[in-house]
């Protein structure tokens, strides 16, 4: 498969796993976060999705498009393995969703990304609420959700925190 139809299969199995998590939250309050800015893409679809909804994005510098720019108080710069640790004030509360778009592609990286980011997904993250990654994150009180129809097991990781 070309890194075309492979970036295009990606962004495609997010978008569709963004808009199911999003019919399931309905009877779950809470902000959402988004980790790993990059250029908005995401971002952008998270403001239709929830335009109730405050919306947290984190990364360590700006690439995105300007239209797709959180306002300052809802961009959190810096490393995330340290901005997430300490967000809490700023968010006030546990979160309905968190996106994790922090797959670099390197197995070790992404191994040692997961260690680190499981644990602080864990604490952010609300009963009911819903984690989705790129990458397979440790969560054992979460259960891994069914992926819909069309989307390959391993593209992308959708977890739902039943505790």
């Amino acid at each position: 498969m070309s890194r075309l139809d492979s970036f295009i299969r990606r962004l495609t199995a997010q978008k569709t796993l963004l808009e199911y998590a999003a019919d399931r939250l309905t009877d779950v309050e809470g902000p959402v976060l988004e980790l790993g800015l990059g250029n908005g893409r995401t971002y952008d679809h998270l403001r239709e999705l929830f335009p109730d909804r405050e919306i947290f994005a984190f990364d360590r510098g700006i690439y995105c498009h300007p239209s797709c720019m959180p306002d300052g108080d809802h961009m959190i710069f810096g490393e995330i393995r340290e901005t997430l640790a300490f967000c809490g004030p700023r968010v006030g509360e546990q979160v309905a969703l968190i996106h994790c778009d922090l797959g670099s592609g390197d197995p070790t990286t992404d191994l040692a990304t997961s260690a680190w980011l499981s644990p602080l997904v864990d604490l952010h993250t609300k009963a009911g609420g819903f984690v989705l990654s790129g990458l397979k994150l440790d969560l054992p009180h979460y259960e891994a959700q069914d992926l819909p129809d069309g989307i390959r097991p391993g593209r992308y990781h959708l977890y739902r925190n039943y505790a």
